[in-house]
C-alpha cells in the first residue's frame, strides 16, 4: 500500500486518483471508462444508499426497477430529452455472437435487431412509457417511484467516481394531479439532497437553480445543490427537475380528475450519483489521505493491540475486546485488528489513509494503566484515556467529529465566497483565488455564453436565498436584481 500522496498544493488531479487507488476506493477497469469500486469504496456507497434509502422512504417513496435497455422510439418522443442526450447513448445493434473461424468470436450480421435498443442514460422514457398503464384516474395519483440503478453515458474523458461512462444512482420519478404538487415534490427532494450532504457528508450545499441553458434536458425547471472543493471548484452534488407535463404528453400519460375530466399528469425525476464519493472525498480529505465524517464511515473506530509475545497479546486482546464490546452496544461500528502479519506502525498509516474517524491503541503497559492511545483523524492529534471513560469519550466524539468536519468545509466556502461587481474584478479573482463568485448577470444566454467561452466559469445557479437587490450585469451593465453564483467546476 502506497503511503505518501502527491500533495493537494502540487498537483490536486493527481493527489485525487492516488487516493482513490491507494485508499482502496476504486480502480479504473479493462473497460475504458469504467471502473471497479472496490469493497471499501462500496462500503461507504452502501451508508449512502442506506440513508437516502431511509429518507426517501420517510416521505411516502417506493422502489422499483426498470429495464436497463429503452427502445430508441422513446427517445424521439420527448424532442428535448432526445438532444440532450444524443451524443452520449450506447446503443445495442445485435443480439448474437458466432464463430468467427479463426479461434475468435465476431458479432452475428443475421441478428441485427429489429429496432435497436439504448442502454439507459436514465430512465424518463422507459418510465413514462410504464406510468401510462398504471395511471387512469386521480386515486392512482401521486404514483412516488424511486429506482437504484447503473446508467450509461458515453464519456471522453473520465475520472474515478467524478465522471465515469458507467455509474450507479439513484432517480426517481414521480406523478401528481396538479403543477402545485409537483413542484413542491420538486423542492422536498433537493431538500432531503442538501439534509442529508450537510447532515450524512458534512457537507455545506448551496440550493438554487439552474439557469434554462444548464437545465436538464425535458425540465421546466431544475433543482441543484452545488458543494464547493478544496481546490476551489465546484461540484454539482444532486438535481432535481420539474417535468411539467412534458412526458406525459409525449407518452400520452392522462388521468381522470374529480370531476370527470381528463387531464396530463404533472412530472418529476430527481438523483444522485456515486458522483457524491468525488464529493465527500474532495470536502474533506487531507495529504496524508481520506478523512471520514463518523456518520459514513464503515468503521467509525479501529483498536490497534501493540504486543510483543503470545501473553501480551492475550491481556491486550481481553481489554480491547471488551471495549469493542461495549461500544458496538452504543451503534458505534468497531473493527478490531488482530492481524499478525502487520507490525502497528504499518496499520496506522493504512487506517489514516483510509480515513477511520478514531483509533484506539493498547499496549501491556495500557493494561497495567488502565489506558488507551485514542488518536483523532480529524485533527491528528493524540490522547490518553481512561479505560473507565473511553467509551463515553468515543460516544461523544462521533458527533464533534461530524460537527468540526461540517465546520471546517463552511468556513472555508465562506473564505472562498467572494461577490464581485465589474467583470475585471471576476476575472482577477477566478485567476488569483477561483472559489465561489457571485455576480450580476442580465439574464441572457449570451452572456452566460461569453463568460463561459472567455474565463471557463459557469453559473452553477440562482441561489433560493439569493437577496433581492438593484444591479446591473458585469459584462453588459443591463439591469439584474440579484447575484448568481458563478465558478469553474468538475
Amino acid at each position: 500500500m502506497a503511503k505518501n500522496l502527491t500533495k493537494r498544493s502540487e498537483d490536486y488531479s493527481k493527489w485525487y486518483n492516488e487516493l482513490v487507488i491507494n485508499a482502496d476506493l476504486a480502480e479504473n477497469s479493462g473497460v475504458r471508462g469504467c471502473m471497479v469500486i472496490k469493497p471499501y469504496g462500496f462500503s461507504i456507497w452502501e451508508k449512502m444508499q442506506a440513508e437516502l434509502d431511509r429518507m426517501f422512504k420517510e416521505t411516502g417513496h417506493q422502489n422499483a426497477y426498470f429495464p436497463l435497455l429503452i427502445p430508441k422510439s422513446y427517445f424521439s418522443k420527448e424532442a428535448s430529452h432526445v438532444d440532450g442526450f444524443a451524443k452520449e447513448c450506447a446503443v445495442v445493434t445485435h443480439y448474437r455472437l458466432k464463430d468467427d473461424g479463426k479461434g475468435g468470436v465476431m458479432v452475428d450480421p443475421d441478428a441485427k435487431l429489429e429496432e435497436e435498443l439504448i442502454v439507459r442514460p436514465t430512465s424518463e422514457t422507459i418510465i413514462w412509457d410504464t406510468y401510462r398503464k398504471w395511471i387512469q384516474s386521480y386515486r392512482d395519483l401521486p404514483l412516488l417511484i424511486n429506482q437504484w440503478a447503473n446508467v450509461v453515458r458515453w464519456e471522453m474523458r473520465t475520472r474515478l467516481f467524478l465522471r465515469t461512462t458507467e455509474f450507479l444512482w439513484q432517480e426517481g420519478h414521480t406523478a401528481h394531479a396538479t403543477k402545485d404538487e409537483a413542484v413542491a415534490e420538486t423542492e422536498q427532494m433537493v431538500n432531503i439532497y442538501a439534509e442529508f450532504a450537510e447532515n450524512f457528508m458534512a457537507m455545506p450545499v448551496i440550493k438554487g437553480l439552474k439557469t434554462e441553458s444548464e437545465r436538464f434536458a425535458g425540465a421546466l425547471e431544475t433543482y441543484c445543490i452545488e458543494a464547493l472543493m478544496q481546490d476551489g471548484k465546484a461540484l454539482q452534488a444532486g438535481t432535481s427537475h420539474f417535468l411539467g407535463q412534458n412526458f406525459a404528453k409525449a407518452f400520452d400519460v392522462k388521468f381522470t380528475a374529480k370531476d370527470g375530466k381528463q387531464d396530463y399528469v404533472w412530472a418529476t425525476s430527481w438523483g444522485v450519483s456515486t458522483r457524491l464519493m468525488g464529493a465527500l472525498i474532495m470536502t474533506h480529505s487531507d495529504d496524508k489521505g481520506l478523512v471520514l465524517p463518523p456518520n459514513l464511515a464503515p468503521d467509525q473506530v479501529v483498536i490497534v493491540p501493540i504486543y510483543r509475545n503470545d501473553e501480551q497479546f492475550e491481556s491486550v486482546s481481553e481489554v480491547a475486546k471488551e471495549v469493542m464490546t461495549e461500544l458496538r452496544a452504543e451503534g458505534i461500528r468497531v473493527k478490531f485488528d488482530d492481524r499478525d502479519t502487520y507490525k502497528p506502525g504499518w496499520k496506522f498509516n493504512e487506517y489514516e489513509l483510509k480515513g477511520v474517524p478514531v483509533r484506539l491503541a493498547i499496549g501491556p503497559r495500557d493494561v497495567e494503566n488502565g489506558t488507551l492511545e485514542l488518536a483523532r483523524r480529524d485533527t491528528l492529534t493524540k490522547d490518553s484515556v481512561s479505560r473507565e471513560e473511553v467509551v463515553s469519550v468515543v460516544v461523544d466524539l462521533m458527533s464533534e467529529i461530524q460537527k468540526n468536519l461540517y465546520v471546517k468545509a463552511a468556513n472555508y466556502r465562506e473564505e472562498n465566497t467572494t461577490e464581485v461587481n465589474t467583470y475585471q474584478e471576476f476575472k482577477e479573482v477566478l485567476e488569483a483565488k477561483g472559489g465561489f463568485i457571485l455576480a450580476h448577470w442580465d439574464g441572457t444566454v449570451e452572456t452566460e455564453e461569453q463568460i463561459k467561452k472567455e474565463t471557463k466559469a459557469t453559473i452553477r445557479c440562482i441561489p433560493l436565498d439569493a437577496k433581492e437587490e438593484e444591479g446591473s450585469c458585469m459584462v453588459t451593465g443591463k439591469p439584474s436584481n440579484k447575484k448568481v453564483l458563478f465558478a469553474k467546476a468538475y
